[in-house]
């Protein structure tokens, strides 16, 4: 039987190093390269065509989850396997949804990080236990109630292009206020950054064509 073939996505050389001793001493398995950005993964992964990729969230450059959208877009099939240390809502369902076929913390026993890798390979999903929870929650509740008139004006100027000083100049509120309305809205919408938050808004018919303009 063929060795699952991996990449491994990580802008710490300690763990990349740590990752590919692991998995070299089991004939199970074949690293194939490490990468230490996603533009770089994204470039390895199209050229040596991986089974899996462990892939880091956040990293220089092109993040993780940026990482699996590219790699989805140029038709790579490997089998993304995030592997971080952050296991809110707002990094979970961001790289679910690019298209992650599992999500690991690097806490994450020995034994199960391998498990992990050969259901990934399989084209089995992976949660760790803390990651399912979290969608679970999610599921059961999307989103803390609708938004506030007030972040609905946060978010119109940002729809507009208005920066978090401008926007907070045109409402006369300070920056720090807008970067908290900023958060309220991301967990109320179950998104990550601004932009997503932009597309989800008019996806739910909260903002229409035709914001406010810059202040």
């Amino acid at each position: 039987m063929s060795p699952i073939r991996l990449l491994i996505a990580d802008d710490h050389p300690v763990v990349r190093d740590g990752l590919s001793s692991m998995f070299a001493r089991d004939p199970e398995f074949e690293v194939l390269g490490e990468a230490a950005d996603g533009a770089e993964a994204v470039r390895l992964a199209k050229a040596a065509r991986p089974d899996v990729i462990l892939m880091d969230l956040r990293m220089p450059g092109m993040d993780g989850v940026t990482a699996i959208a590219e790699l989805a877009k140029r038709g790579v099939a490997a089998r993304v396997l995030v592997l971080t240390t952050y296991d809110t809502d707002s990094h979970v369902l961001p790289a679910i949804e690019a298209g992650a076929t599992g999500y690991l913390l690097k806490d994450a026993p020995r034994d199960e990080l391998l498990r992990a890798v050969r259901a990934a390979a399989n084209g089995e999903a992976v949660l760790s236990p803390s990651v399912a929870a979290t969608l679970m929650n999610r599921v059961r509740a999307p989103g803390a109630g609708p938004l506030s008139r007030r972040e609905l004006e946060v978010l119109e100027l940002v729809a507009a292009g208005n920066t978090n000083r401008e926007a907070a100049a045109g409402l006369f509120i300070t920056e720090a206020t807008v970067k908290t309305h900023l958060l309220n809205i991301y967990g109320k919408l179950g998104v990550g950054d601004r932009a997503a938050a932009v597309a989800e808004a008019f996806n739910r018919g909260l903002l229409t064509p035709g914001a406010p303009e810059r202040p």
